[in-house]
């Protein structure tokens, strides 16, 4: 039986620690889940075909006042191909509402850029110790950020994305990604 999603430091060695200097917001949330040889990515595939709708709301009002200042507008995150396998993605691709920067079997690194700030999110996959038949999946998110606007922009975004990180993450529980 998965976990919940819990906070966590972003995993020791993980390729998204070389982006954590100088970030303005960073956060690591990490659950327990069933191993089923899937890369990294497909486990974020699968939290986010589940994603609750609340969540899609979120990205909606976004995206529909982001406009008015300008800002992309980035879609939501459950706009994925549901038959796409996780390891066809390549870099420079969109999957959802990011673009693939790495995606590799341990560790997919995902994001966005725009005028007002930087994000990227990792997808960590890592063995649990003495626990063969399961996995722990730890997202990482870290902004840096540019100018007033993304400063703006990230005071409702940080504490709302304190609710929604975990709550995507908690999909895993309700769902498993196919193994490679």
């Amino acid at each position: 039986m998965p976990s919940q999603p819990q906070e966590t430091p972003p995993p020791a060695g993980s390729r998204i620690a070389q982006r954590l200097a100088g970030a303005h917001f960073q956060d690591a949330w990490c659950i327990h889940t069933a191993q089923t040889g899937a890369p990294a990515l497909a486990y974020f595939l699968a939290a986010v075909a589940r994603t609750p709708r609340w969540i899609e709301w979120c990205m909606q009002a976004r995206n529909r006042v982001g406009h008015i200042v300008g800002l992309k507008d980035l879609g939501t995150l459950s706009q994925i191909d549901p038959q796409r396998p996780a390891s066809a993605y390549q870099p420079g691709e969109r999957v959802g509402v990011f673009t693939v920067l790495e995606n590799r079997a341990d560790e997919a690194l995902i994001g966005d850029s725009d005028k007002h700030l930087n994000v990227v999110l990792s997808i960590h996959r890592a063995p649990v110790a003495g626990r063969e038949d399961q996995v722990a999946i730890t997202v990482t998110t870290v902004v840096h950020v540019h100018n007033l606007l993304g400063h703006l922009y990230m005071l409702p975004v940080a504490p709302m994305h304190r609710r929604i990180a975990p709550a995507v993450l908690a999909a895993l529980g309700r769902v498993q990604p196919a193994a490679a």
